[in-house]
Order: C-alpha cells, then sequence, then structure tokens
C-alpha cells in the first residue's frame, strides 16, 4: 500500500488549479484501488456562483475529484505510466447529500475491470462516513 502527497500526484495526472481536486492519497494499490482526500474550502472559485448565500459543490465537480482520484491506480501501473487516464463514459451516478464548505470529501475508487487500454471503476465519495455520490467510470488511456 502507498500513500501519496499531492506533489506525487501532480506527478501522475494532469490537472491543475482550478480544476485539481486531490489533496492526499490515503491508501493506494496500483491497478486496483484508491482513497485519497479532497479538503472542500470556501476559497474554491464554483463557490462565487454556486450558489451564492448557500454554497454547495456541484454534483458535476465531485465526479470530476472521484474521476481523478479513480486515474491514479491505473497511472501507477508500469504499463500506463506517463499516460494521461480520459474519462469516457459515466453510469449510475448518484447524489445522495450536498457538499459545502469545511467538508472532508473521502474518494474511493475500485478498479473492478482492467483491458488493455481501458478500465471500469466504482467510485463511492464520503463526508463524515455518510455518502454523498456514487458512479461507475470508464477510463481510456492514452497519450
Amino acid at each position: 500500500m502507498t500513500v501519496m502527497n499531492v506533489n506525487d500526484v501532480q506527478e501522475l495526472i494532469p490537472n491543475r488549479y482550478p480544476i485539481y481536486f486531490i489533496d492526499k492519497v490515503e491508501e493506494l494499490i496500483p491497478g486496483e484501488h484508491v482513497t485519497a482526500i479532497k479538503n472542500v474550502t470556501i476559497n474554491e472559485e464554483f463557490f462565487q456562483g454556486h450558489f451564492p448565500g448557500e454554497p454547495v459543490m456541484p454534483g458535476v465537480l465531485i465526479v470530476e475529484s472521484l474521476a481523478q482520484a479513480g486515474s491514479i491506480p491505473l497511472l501507477k501501473l508500469d504499463k500506463f505510466q506517463g499516460q494521461t487516464a480520459y474519462l469516457g463514459g459515466l453510469n449510475n451516478v448518484k447524489f445522495r447529500k450536498k457538499v459545502v464548505p469545511g467538508d472532508q470529501l473521502v474518494l474511493k475508487v475500485d478498479i473492478v475491470k482492467l483491458k488493455e487500454y481501458a478500465g471500469i471503476g466504482k467510485g463511492v465519495a464520503y463526508v463524515d462516513g455518510k455518502k454523498v455520490c456514487e458512479v461507475e467510470m470508464t477510463f481510456i488511456i492514452g497519450r
């Protein structure tokens, strides 16, 4: 099992501010599983307009956080190092609770299928141990 900090993750995925949502990787099994953290702060740019007076993290950005986390166990495989994991599809997306400033998203993704240049992951985001989002994601690996 591997723990990674922000700098280690930034060597793997191309995302950068303002669309970079991984603060820490707490658990990593290459090709199989990741548990990552996203600390949600009021300083996030999207809170300026979503929604004034009631800041809520957009659901699509929760899914993006899960996708960024899910790409990590794939890109840690020797055969995919130096490549990019693109989001190829989403299925069964469900939102359970809103995410607000001060929340810590715990992002768990299991890679359930791996093909030559693609993978399928099941992701769940939690806040305080409660499920806030779940999604099935298809990743396409390319240069």
